[in-house]
């Protein structure tokens, strides 16, 4: 196992340092200190830019010691300081120009906190929520279209009756979508499509959600909204992608 400080080069051999991984080998390396990375994940990360692996002729990916030693910086820099890929990015450029930057300590109880270096996602403040009266005001919509979207599944109110930000949200694109002509029943293609991405996502951060370090679990939530993102930016560069194909 090449157990590694965090963010140090390693202190082998030439030889060791000289060895190519497989992206397998690379897996298993690190899976001792992170048992839930993936290969996907590990591809993940060189498409984002984090690790450039070398490339056999034939497209085989290869690693070496230190491309596992920053993989295992970047899982750590996640798990414990709970940093985007963005924020971790510049971290890594900066390790590399030889000017380090100060990470944030470690999290543990409430002490926990983000560092401050550009614009790091935060979780949001709990959400107001609105009555219908409201949500027909802020979408222009009538009681009639507001029935329309219930019956399709497109929004839904709360037990309590009102409506969270996130389902006002919608209700603004769905009535959007209705000045041109597209009605709640030609949405449910696109409802259902949401909902398989949606399962997508849950297949991969539930045994996340399952392990027994409260870390681990804590870290599901932001690989979900990570996938959920990338979720997003797929479906919609596969729309353009559809439309010009069909325009030109």
């Amino acid at each position: 196992m090449l157990r590694t400080p965090s963010g140090g080069a390693g202190n082998g051999t030439a030889t060791a340092d000289d060895r190519l991984l497989s992206i397998g080998a690379v897996l298993n390396e690190l899976r001792e200190e992170f048992p839930e990375v993936t290969i996907s994940k590990i591809r993940f990360l060189e498409a984002e830019g984090l690790v450039e692996p070398q490339r056999t002729p034939s497209g085989y990916r290869k690693f070496t010691v230190r491309d596992v030693e920053r993989l295992g910086h970047i899982l750590r820099m996640q798990r414990d300081h709970y940093l985007p890929l963005k924020v971790i990015g510049e971290h890594l450029d900066a390790l590399d120009r030889g000017e380090p930057l100060p990470l944030p300590a470690s999290s543990s109880g409430e002490s926990r906190e983000l560092i401050e270096v550009g614009a790091v996602d935060r979780e949001p403040p709990a959400p107001l929520r609105i009555g219908r009266d409201e949500l027909l005001a802020a979408t222009a919509a009538e009681a009639g279209e507001l029935a329309q979207w219930e019956a399709y599944g497109l929004v839904e109110a709360g037990p309590d009756g009102d409506y969270d930000a996130e389902t006002v949200n919608i209700a603004k694109i769905v009535a959007d979508l209705g000045r041109f002509g597209l009605e709640p029943r030609h949405l449910r293609a696109v409802k259902a499509a949401a909902e398989r991405e949606a399962g997508l996502v849950e297949q991969v951060v539930a045994p996340l959600r399952r392990h027994r370090n409260p870390q681990t679990r804590t870290h599901a939530e932001a690989t979900a909204r990570e996938l959920a993102a990338l979720s997003v930016r797929l479906h919609a560069a596969l729309v353009q992608s559809a439309l010009r194909v069909r325009l030109f």
